[in-house]
């Protein structure tokens, strides 16, 4: 309904556009008539011409211009077709004129000029021409418009997709860290495995839904994060130190989910678990005026490669900081017994995916 009703709109500014020019083009030898009569017979005039013109412009739009753009049929013979049509349109046009037009119409107030007149051929040329080339502009842009629109959609579901995927592949390695502790504490026939279990059915819970909102609250971020920490304090017991120092202005304040916790789950595994003496994990997490300061630094083996940056899931975090924020910067240290990345994010930058 709502295309039919574009259609109309146009060729109702079309015709009320036309009635003007026809109004002053013949308003000279109709001199003498009332403007109400002059005005009805160039909107008479107009209406008369409009049906060839329709038939014309709907046989280019529908007939012939799919088929010319999208390389269907012979490109020769669709294009003789529509030289055909337009001579055609311009014979039944001229004989509306020279027959019909001026002595039936205007009443023979107007002198008829001869059928074969080149410059009626001309005219009827232009007339035809402006109304078919209107409305192919008007339908050309309407489809590109349409194109654009879905690649844009399709940009989107690829960009949502991959985002899913970078938040499930921390989510199995984050499950099977903390199953292997669940299992070491439960061999161990250990007083605090009910907690953990509950610690990590919280956890759970945040990665079935929470992960799935394109943003939530740095407060429950962190929360998520205080839980995964004292998870794995219980595997370290004192030769583990674990400083995690907050400063938040506004913990409403909305964040990519998971996107801090890659990092410190690197800390763990490279860090803390491949150190064979007491180490130590210092996080700085600093919010002020939607600015995210991020640090953490653990220590390691100077046996580790030096390629560990391509080992811990960083090259993760960077795709998923390029699909959410336009403006941030992370550096990574990787020094002898020292790992250490700086994050900074403007959180005002956050991108629509």
């Amino acid at each position: 309904m709502k295309r039919v009703l574009l259609h109309l709109a146009f060729w109702l500014a079309y015709t009320s556009q036309a009635t003007v020019l026809v109004y002053f083009w013949d308003g000279v030898q109709l001199s003498l008539l009332p403007f109400g009569q002059r005005v009805g017979l160039a909107m008479l005039n107009c209406l008369v011409f409009l049906l060839p013109k329709i038939i014309f412009t709907y046989y280019l739009l529908y007939a012939i211009l799919p088929k010319l753009l999208n390389g269907r049929g012979d490109m020769k013979r669709n294009i003789i077709y529509l030289v055909l049509a337009l001579i055609a349109t311009l014979f039944i046009y001229r004989a509306l004129a020279v027959f019909f037009i001026d002595p039936v119409i205007y009443g023979g107030l107007i002198k008829v000029p001869p059928y074969f007149r080149v410059l009626g051929f001309l005219l009827s040329l232009m007339d035809v021409g402006f109304a078919a080339g209107a409305a192919t502009a008007i339908k050309q842009t309407r489809l590109q418009l349409a194109a654009k629109e879905k690649e844009k959609n399709l940009l989107k579901e690829k960009l949502e997709t991959e985002l899913k995927y970078l938040r499930n592949q921390t989510n199995p390695h984050f499950l099977f860290n903390t199953l292997n502790n669940i299992y070491a504490l439960a061999r161990k026939k250990s007083d605090e495995t009910p907690e953990v279990v509950m610690k990590l059915s919280k956890l759970l819970r945040f990665m079935l839904y929470e992960t799935k909102k394109p943003s939530i609250p740095i407060g429950e971020e962190m929360k998520m994060l205080d839980d995964y920490i004292e998870l794995e304090k219980i595997r370290y017991n004192g030769r583990l130190t674990i400083n995690f120092l907050r400063e938040i202005d506004n913990e409403a304040e909305p964040v990519s989910p998971l996107l801090l916790l890659p990092f410190i789950e690197n800390a763990f595994k490279h860090g803390a678990s491949e150190s064979r003496f007491e180490s130590f994990i210092h996080i700085v997490l600093k919010l002020h005026k939607r600015l995210l300061h991020f640090s953490i630094e653990n220590t390691k083996e100077t046996s580790i490669d030096d390629a560990l940056t391509e080992h811990i899931g960083l090259s993760n975090v960077k795709r998923q900081l390029e699909l959410m924020y336009n403006d941030y910067d992370m550096q990574v240290k990787n020094e002898t017994n020292l790992f250490k990345v700086n994050l900074i994010i403007n959180l005002q930058s956050h991108a629509k995916i």
